[in-house]
C-alpha cells in the first residue's frame, strides 16, 4: 500500500472520528466541573463549597483559555519532538560523514 493511500485513510479516519460523534451523540456536552457539582448536590444537598471563586468568567473566555492551554501544550510537544528528531538526524549525518 502506497504512502498516498495510507495518508488518505488516516485523514478519513480523523474526519470520521471528529464528525460521527457530533452526528450520533445526542445531548449536551458539559464539563467535568458541572457533572461533579451535580453528583455532589445529589449525594449531599446541604454541601457548602469551601470558598467562592474570585470571578466568574464567561463561557467563551473559559473556552478560549482552554484552547490556548491546549495550543501551548501541543507547541511544546511538537517543538520537543522536532528538536529530538533534528538531533537524531544530525548525529546520523555526522556518523556517515566520518
Amino acid at each position: 500500500m502506497s504512502n498516498k493511500w495510507k495518508n488518505g485513510l488516516m485523514l478519513l479516519a480523523v474526519v470520521l472520528l471528529c464528525v460521527l460523534p457530533l452526528l450520533f451523540v445526542e445531548g449536551e456536552f458539559g464539563g467535568a466541573d458541572d457533572a461533579a457539582e451535580g453528583v455532589i448536590t445529589e449525594i449531599n444537598p446541604e454541601y457548602e463549597p469551601w470558598f467562592k471563586p474570585l470571578t466568574e468568567l464567561p463561557g467563551e473566555t473559559e473556552s478560549m483559555l482552554f484552547a490556548l492551554q491546549a495550543a501551548i501544550g501541543a507547541g511544546v510537544i511538537g517543538y520537543s519532538l522536532g528538536l529530538l528528531k533534528g538531533k537524531q538526524g544530525q548525529a546520523k549525518q555526522n556518523s556517515i560523514s566520518k
